[in-house]
């Protein structure tokens, strides 16, 4: 117990220096943006927080916006809300593990409005299962929705951002992209991947001077329905609800944030790197991390993180 207290005493510490520091160069580094007058296309659109964040897009005045999901009826029913409001919206039905249905609803896309400008990739799936459990196609279908996905439809609208040096691409990642959890070997490895195709383009893009501005986010749990019966590990760690992380990523994006982990919390996941791992470990057993999947019934379709 004595090396977890000096361990969480030493991330404390070391946090106050990294976000004086980050703070600074947070202020300097970022630049507003405004989904007004813009188009904007969310992955995984019609259910949970991809519906919400399409519906938030409108909200904010965005000149189109795009809905992507596999559920056609879902789909079409967030293009109706969304029409409701006076704002031009259309949606596209594509399976984002194939090839061929995403560059199909691709140039769909193109040939009716031209570009994206605001692209927010939220589209994903958890097994929940552990490890001896999950099925090879488990695993396959884990990282086609929530890692490969990513390289095909960013191709899509990239090079026009790219060409207007101008354009925004969003990662709904995950808190377990920041921490290995039990019983997520396989979402949290997709997850960790996705953080660091995020990241990579974001280098990518600035080294080559280009206008184009990146954003991660990366929520603890969310009562969407997809982790049904996670529990939360404690009072620093709850369930989110999705209207208020909604909110917190359009703030994030219009700020131009980079990286956004929900609650604030959760960064001590990236502080825990900081200490050697058997002191890490504690501090992850002490705060009840590793058994909030222990009573996991959640969907496990194409929804949303």
């Amino acid at each position: 117990m004595g090396k977890v207290l000096r361990g969480i005493r030493n991330l404390s510490v070391t946090a106050g220096a990294i976000g004086a520091a980050g703070v600074w160069y947070r202020k300097r580094a970022e630049r507003h943006l405004s989904l007004r007058a813009q188009t904007v296309l969310v992955t995984g659109a019609g259910s949970g927080l991809g519906r919400l964040l399409a519906i938030g897009a409108a909200q904010r005045n965005a000149a189109h916006v795009v809905v992507w999901d596999i559920n056609e009826q879902a789909a079409s029913n967030v293009v109706e809300a969304i029409q409701a409001d006076g704002i031009d919206a259309t949606y596209d039905i594509v399976d984002l593990a194939d090839d061929e249905s995403v560059d199909a609803a691709g140039q769909a896309v193109r040939q009716r409005i031209g570009g994206i400008d605001f692209l927010i990739n939220n589209a994903g799936i958890v097994t929940g299962k552990k490890f001896l459990e999950q099925r090879h196609d488990d695993v396959e279908r884990t990282f086609q929705i929530n890692t490969l996905a990513l390289y095909r439809v960013t191709r899509q609208f990239l090079p026009n951002m790219i060409a207007n040096n101008f354009g925004s691409v969003t990662v709904i990642a995950s808190a377990a992209s920041l921490i290995g959890v039990a019983r997520q070997t396989d979402y949290a490895a997709s997850k960790w991947a996705a953080h660091g195709f995020t990241e990579s383009l974001r280098a990518e893009m600035r080294h080559y001077g280009r206008g184009i501005h990146t954003l991660s986010v990366h929520p603890f749990y969310v009562d969407t329905g997809m982790f049904d019966g996670v529990s939360s590990p404690n009072v620093l760690l709850p369930i989110l609800r999705p209207e208020a992380v909604v909110h917190k990523i359009f703030r994030a994006l219009e700020s131009g944030k980079r990286q956004l982990i929900l609650p604030s919390s959760a960064v001590a996941a990236n502080w825990l790197k900081l200490l050697p791992v058997s002191v890490a470990d504690q501090v992850s057993d002490a705060l009840g991390i590793n058994s909030t999947m222990d009573h996991f019934t959640g969907c496990t379709t194409a929804v949303e993180d």
